[in-house]
């Protein structure tokens, strides 16, 4: 048996090829979209694949059904409950998917959505089961969360949607034998659950005795834990999850995007096209292009602009060392194909462009205490990472929500933005600048260097504080 996991950082996403080399039968399960690796590893261990396995609809990545669908001509499986635009091979309970001898047997398991199904894998038909690849149901250390109350759906929904979860993992997966590994979609970072794990294999016995999320509980207690107290969720999640279900076009990751001069630019900008900024924090405050927003491309570069750009517009980037192929995949990862150029700063920029050239404040803690009585203190973590400490008087709006939300914050006041360690903090003061706040600066070194050089944290306890 073939068997390959794929694991992207920046979006904390697991994928797999799955074969057998002697009949040189794969297929992938839960592919992303730029599908060359997966191609050129079949194309190397003489494996043609034949289907493209999504464990349920994504919400966080638009997957790569199609493009490998094009490139292979192979069949494209959901749960039998996945509704699409393009033709699927409906999986239930029970069915089995032959490649050669490795069988991989499909588990229905809905919680994280209702179409979510989970893969058994054998050797041969009758072997001890190798692995089960759980999509987004069982993670390691916690569980999936319920995709409606995610994604903006009927917030009724969560609630049975928790209920059939509980069932999943306690009646499906944790009946499975102890040695059976343990292969998720996501790891540490994802959104889509609380406390995953940076590793990213496990095995049903392990789970069973360290996963918080699965312990023996009620199914209330259950409920409870699933559907409160979960990260905030990035905007554009709705938006592909109606692109995974869509007959979209296909991406192709060595499309040439335009490079701009300085007029091409200033043209791009009078059509209103949105300046994302891709440099480091402290580059982009020494000098940007006014009404740019800063998301450095090391980070959680895709995630992150897909929590403050609008799907659709669009997008100039700004770059430098020569990474503007590198941002247009990683946009492309979350269905952000709107790229109209990219400009590269890295010998700055022209010099007709002064007079559109800003720079922004970032304070140290010394700058901070000195002021922090006359401003407005925001604090854009989630919600798990406030739980252990904050600066104290701060108000909380999570970095997924601000572009909704900017409004709560009053209007007559300065503003000084912290995180954890001050990258966050950057894309929310420039996301918040874009937005009219105009005195906006945020905290060099986040909460981090505020917990070394001021204070301790404390748990936020009184109602000024949430």
């Amino acid at each position: 048996m073939f068997f390959r996991q794929y694991y992207l950082e920046c979006l904390s996403h697991a994928s797999y090829l799955v074969g057998d080399e002697s009949s040189g039968e794969a297929v992938v399960v839960d592919p992303q979209r730029d599908i060359t690796g997966y191609l050129d590893d079949g194309r190397n261990a003489n494996l043609r694949i034949v289907g493209v396995v999504n464990t349920h609809v994504h919400a966080d990545f638009v997957s790569g059904h199609l493009e490998l669908a094009e490139a292979t001509g192979a069949w494209i499986g959901f749960g039998a409950r996945a509704r699409t635009e393009y033709p699927i091979r409906p999986l239930s309970h029970g069915d089995h998917l032959r490649l050669g001898e490795v069988d991989l047997e499909v588990l229905e398991t809905p919680g994280h959505t209702w179409e979510s199904i989970s893969l058994l894998i054998r050797e041969t038909p009758h072997a001890d089961p190798y692995a089960v690849l759980t999509g987004d149901c069982l993670f390691i250390g916690d569980v999936g969360r319920p995709d409606p109350a995610a994604v903006g759906g009927v917030s009724a929904q969560a609630d049975e949607l928790a209920r059939a979860q509980y069932r999943s993992v306690h009646s499906v997966l944790l009946a499975l034998p102890d040695p059976v590994r343990v292969m998720p979609a996501h790891g540490a970072g994802s959104a889509c659950g609380k406390n995953l794990s940076a590793e990213l294999t496990s095995t049903i016995g392990e789970q069973r005795l360290r996963n918080p999320a699965v312990r023996p509980m009620t199914e209330e207690e259950f409920v409870q834990r699933v559907t409160s107290g979960q990260p905030a969720i990035p905007g554009y999640f709705g938006v592909d999850v109606l692109l995974n279900r869509q007959q979209r076009p296909v991406f192709d990751p060595d499309t040439d995007v335009e490079e701009m001069t300085g007029t091409r630019l200033f043209e791009a900008l009078g059509a209103g096209a949105r300046v994302l900024d891709t440099r480091d924090p402290e580059a982009f405050a020494a000098g940007h292009l006014r009404g740019a927003v800063n998301v450095g491309l090391d980070g959680r570069f895709a995630e992150t602009a897909g929590m403050v750009l609008p799907h659709g517009e669009p997008i100039v980037v700004v770059t430098a060392g020569g990474r503007a192929r590198e941002c247009v995949l990683r946009l492309g990862r979350i269905g952000f194909d709107t790229v109209a150029g990219h400009f590269d700063a890295t010998d700055g920029f022209p010099g007709e462009a002064r007079e559109l050239i800003e720079s922004s404040e970032r304070f140290t803690v010394e700058d901070f205490e000195r002021l922090r009585d006359e401003v407005t203190v925001l604090d854009v973590r989630n919600a798990g990472e406030r739980e252990a400490g904050a600066i104290t008087g701060s108000r909380h709006l999570p970095l997924a929500e601000l572009a909704r939300r900017h409004t709560e914050l009053p209007p007559d006041r300065p503003i000084v933005v912290y995180c954890a360690g001050g990258w966050r903090s950057s894309v929310a003061a420039s996301l918040l600048r874009t937005h009219g706040h105009r005195d906006v600066t945020d905290l060099r070194g986040g909460f981090a260097a505020w917990q070394t050089t001021s204070r301790s944290p404390r748990p936020c306890t009184s109602p000024g504080e949430r």
